[in-house]
């Protein structure tokens, strides 16, 4: 497995440490959208969501809670924080080791969403909750 995430766990490729814990490790982002955007990783490699042990997934998120709050109230100048997974290259997935951006947002920095929210009608979104929930109980 050729995996730069594999490698930074090992302690084979250089990153800044935040975090580091049995299960999890956090560090900087080499190519931040803001300043302190940084990487919340599982130790156990996952491709994707599919691959994540549900209680990895659940502890990754706790980390970069506790990384929030701690960008939101440290001394850092941070008026909020986005948290930003992406599962598979249509999503936007480079490196395929599942893992959390989190990203320290302020007024003006220039970084967001920029696709345009559609206004489906209620029938629309029933039937595809409906597709969802079926496929739901078979997995």
């Amino acid at each position: 497995m050729n995996c730069i995430f594999c490698a930074v766990i090992a302690g084979e490729a250089d990153a800044s440490i935040v975090y580091d814990d049995a299960n999890v490790v956090a560090f900087m982002d080499i190519r931040p959208f803001t300043p302190g955007h940084l990487l919340v990783v599982p130790k156990r490699h996952g491709a994707g969501l599919a691959q994540l042990d549900p209680a990895d997934g659940a502890h990754v998120f706790a980390v970069a809670q506790k990384i929030a709050t701690a960008l939101r109230t440290g001394p850092l100048p941070v008026d909020g924080v986005n948290l930003h997974l992406s599962d598979g290259a249509a999503a936007g997935q480079e490196v395929f080791h599942v893992h959390l951006h989190v990203i320290p947002r302020n007024r003006g920095d220039g970084f967001g969403l920029r696709a345009q929210p559609r206004t489906p009608r209620r029938a629309v979104l029933d039937s595809t909750a409906t597709v969802i929930r079926e496929t739901l109980r078979e997995i």
